[in-house]
C-alpha cells in the first residue's frame, strides 16, 4: 500500500508500544492480527476502548499495513475482480488505521488528524484504483446533498445499518463454512466427498465475495 507521509511515522514512534505487548502478537499470521485489530477497531467506534486499547490498536493496524504491502496482496495494475475473495477485507486497513488513529488523544492534534486523512485517502485510492465503485455511484456521491446534521445523521445511521448487516452475513457465512468442514472431516473418515458438498463451497464463496464487496461499499 501506499507510504504513509513523514509525520506519520514520527506519530507511529510516539504511539509505539510496551515491548511486552508488542511480543506478544509478534508472530501472528495477518489473518489472525487483522481480526485483533478489527476488534478494536469495533470497540472504538463504539467508545468502548481507553487510549491504551486504542495505540494497540493503530500498532496491529499498521503491521497489517505492513504485512499487506510485503505481500503484495493488491496492484495497480489490477480491479476487483483479480482480488481473492480472502483477501478482500484487507482493503479495509487503511481506513481502520485512519479512524483510529484520529481517536489518539494528543495535545497537538495537527499531526494527528494529518495522519488520519492520509490513510482515508490511501483507502480511497485503493477503492477507485480497483474499480470497487461503479462510475455511476462515483457520479452520485459528487452530487452532495446538503451538509446539513439531519443529513449527516441520516447517512451515518443508514451506512451503520448496512455494515452491520453486512457483518452478520459475513459471520453467518463464515459459521456455515466451518460447520461444513467440520461435517466433512467427519464424513471422509467413512465415504468419499461428494460433488454437490464440493459445489456448495463454491457457492459459499461466491456469496461471500458478494457481501464482501458490499461491506466495503458502506465506507465509501
Amino acid at each position: 500500500m501506499v507510504e504513509v507521509e513523514e509525520v506519520g511515522n514520527k506519530m507511529q514512534a510516539q504511539m509505539r508500544l510496551q515491548p511486552s505487548a508488542a511480543e506478544e502478537d509478534a508472530d501472528l499470521p495477518l489473518p489472525a492480527l487483522f481480526e485483533k485489530a478489527s476488534h478494536l477497531h469495533s470497540l472504538a467506534s463504539s467508545s468502548s476502548l481507553d487510549q491504551e486499547g486504542v495505540r494497540k490498536g493503530v500498532d496491529l493496524l499498521r503491521r497489517c499495513d505492513e504485512m499487506v504491502s510485503k505481500l503484495g496482496l493488491f496492484s495497480s495494475n489490477e480491479t476487483k475482480d483479480d482480488v481473492s475473495t480472502a483477501n478482500l477485507k484487507y482493503l479495509l486497513v487503511p481506513y481502520y488505521l485512519g479512524e483510529m488513529t484520529e481517536k489518539v488523544a494528543q495535545e497537538d492534534r495537527i499531526p494527528v488528524l494529518k495522519a488520519s486523512q492520509d490513510h482515508l485517502k490511501e483507502f480511497i485510492s485503493i477503492c477507485e484504483a480497483l474499480e470497487l465503485i461503479p462510475e455511476d455511484e462515483l457520479e452520485l456521491a459528487r452530487q452532495k446533498q446538503p451538509d446539513t446534521m439531519a443529513n449527516r445523521r441520516a447517512q451515518k445511521v443508514a451506512r451503520f445499518k448496512c455494515q452491520k448487516a453486512a457483518e452478520t452475513k459475513l459471520l453467518e457465512i463464515k459459521e456455515r463454512k466451518e460447520r461444513r468442514c467440520r461435517s466433512l472431516r467427519a464424513a471422509a473418515l467413512s465415504a468419499p466427498i461428494e460433488a454437490g458438498e464440493e459445489d456448495a463451497f463454491e457457492d459459499d464463496g461466491e456469496e461471500e465475495r458478494e457481501v464482501s464487496s458490499r461491506y466495503l461499499k458502506t465506507f465509501m
